[in-house]
């Protein structure tokens, strides 16, 4: 793994960080993957990385784990190689195409991962942590989906991590499920653990992490808490019911950069919610049920991610 000569304040940082990335680079032929990523995720952070399919979360989350190598740039996670780390049972990782064994049984599956490991905690311990322990006696082909999701969740856990790295976590899973997993995550994380986990479900971004990387192209297009992530998709969305006839001029009201008219239902983007409702209400005084909310980590998420590639 290439790795440049470090200053003594960066070799702190590195030691510090749970994760550090400096310039990490990854191509596959002419795919940039990963292109020139810095980041740098504290001890004890829960952070979500977002992005569009092929925005280069899955290849990161492989260079972090040692699945890959980098084509250039640095990866360390708790100051060591992300061999060192896995070897030392420091990270744990649940990926979503993990497979399992399944004439295995699951107490058998989890007992197996912890003797590979030099201080495992307890596979019991991991399986009722993962909420598994009465399918301890299951053959693994005999789950379900979101079973075998808890499965790899207790795998992850067998070697008491430091660090979590969670891949789509939550696929599969019921919603009575998923709310059962997250309380776990929390449970966890209040222990000190740091826990990277990548998404499609936004609110669970929004409700339980303390911070949120959005990746586009490989690169990071925006990196702190949701508010802040919000506050860079800049505007306000207007809705207002428009009795009568209201025409496709919409668009052309101050501040307005998009405009859906279903019936007579209106939601309009702007960049200036006060003069597109004064705008809106000198052209329809009858409007009426007007909402002016600001985005939310959804708008912000398609602002910031759904550009063209440079």
């Amino acid at each position: 793994m290439p790795t440049a000569t470090l200053t003594g304040a960066a070799r702190e940082i590195v030691a510090g960080a749970a994760i550090h990335l400096r310039g990490l680079r990854k191509h596959f032929g002419p795919v940039r993957a990963v292109d020139s990523v810095d980041l740098t995720v504290a001890p004890g952070e829960v952070l979500a990385l977002l992005g569009p399919n092929g925005a280069g979360k899955s290849t990161t989350i492989d260079l972090v784990l040692g699945l890959t190598r980098p084509d250039a740039g640095e990866v360390h996670v708790f100051g060591h190689r992300p061999d060192e780390a896995v070897r030392n049972g420091v990270i744990g990782a649940m990926l979503q195409g993990g497979a399992l064994i399944d004439d295995a049984t699951v107490g058998e599956l989890v007992r197996m991962v912890a003797a590979l490991h030099r201080r495992p905690q307890a596979a019991a311990a991991a399986l009722a942590k993962a909420g598994v322990a009465e399918l301890a006696k299951r053959r693994c082909k005999k789950l379900s989906g979101g079973q075998r999701q808890r499965v790899r969740f207790a795998i992850a856990l067998v070697s008491d991590p430091d660090l979590l790295i969670l891949d789509e976590p939550t696929a599969a899973m019921d919603v009575e499920t998923r709310r059962h997993f997250w309380q776990n995550i929390r449970e966890l994380t209040s222990t000190g653990k740091t826990v990277v986990f990548a998404t499609h479900y936004l609110e669970e971004a929004e409700s339980y992490a303390d911070r949120v990387v959005l990746m586009r192209a490989g690169t990071v297009v925006a990196d702190g808490t949701v508010a802040q992530i919000r506050a860079t998709a800049a505007g306000r969305t207007v809705r207002a019911v428009l009795p009568g006839s209201a025409h496709g001029t919409l668009g052309a009201l101050p501040g307005v950069t998009h405009a859906e008219l279903r019936g007579e239902h209106a939601t309009l983007a702007s960049t200036d919610s006060d003069a597109t409702l004064r705008a809106l209400l000198a052209r329809y005084p009858g409007a009426h049920d007007i909402e002016i909310t600001t985005v939310g980590l959804e708008d912000a998420f398609l602002a910031l991610t759904s550009e063209e590639d440079k």
